[in-house]
């Protein structure tokens, strides 16, 4: 009797804990970045995704103190020295390049961050327009590449923003 009381109780706390599992609609990747372009530009960035909600932080090192641009390219390949081989502004959406909240933008232009005067910087984005690793070609991030730029990002020149060189690199993959 004993013995049944227990199996019953441990088939009560599997099935419990498996529907806690299956309830939590949460997907994360932690990714490093590369240094690019002869910087010493180094960095950690997270996506989490809640909710039909994603949440990036970017974490990085090693940055001259000022503004700088991050934004998501078309390919996940960090290969080439100044990271050119991460291909242009992740655009699924064939819009110009912008601000993000301020009129047409790509999914791809996160925007700008501040490095301080010790070379350190964050940033952080939640937006509806991505997710991770879902069916919607428009919002799915893996396989593409995130490029920190050395400059400020001027929201204005096309395709791009006129950032500068790409100081780091990393690939958006699972």
């Amino acid at each position: 009797m004993k013995k049944i009381i227990i199996a019953i109780v441990l088939v009560i706390a599997v099935v419990i804990g498996c529907k806690t599992k299956n309830t939590t609609d949460s997907k994360f990747l932690n990714l490093v970045f590369e240094s690019k372009s002869n910087s010493n530009v180094t960095g950690t960035a997270t996506f989490t995704e809640k909710k039909g909600k994603v949440t990036f932080v970017a974490k990085l090192s090693g940055l001259k103190p000022g503004i700088h641009a991050i934004h998501i390219h078309e390919k996940s390949d960090c290969t080439a020295a100044d990271g050119s081989s991460a291909g242009g502004h992740w655009n699924p959406t064939f819009k110009k390049h912008g601000q993000w909240g301020v009129g047409e933008h790509h999914k791809g232009d996160i925007g700008n961050f501040t490095a301080d005067e010790k070379g350190n910087g964050t940033i952080t984005l939640t937006t509806e327009e991505w997710s991770i690793g879902g069916e919607d070609a428009t919002k799915n991030i893996i396989g593409k590449g995130l490029i920190v730029h050395q400059g400020a990002d001027d929201f204005v020149s096309q395709p791009a923003g006129n950032a500068g060189a790409r100081v780091a690199c990393s690939a958006i993959i699972k």
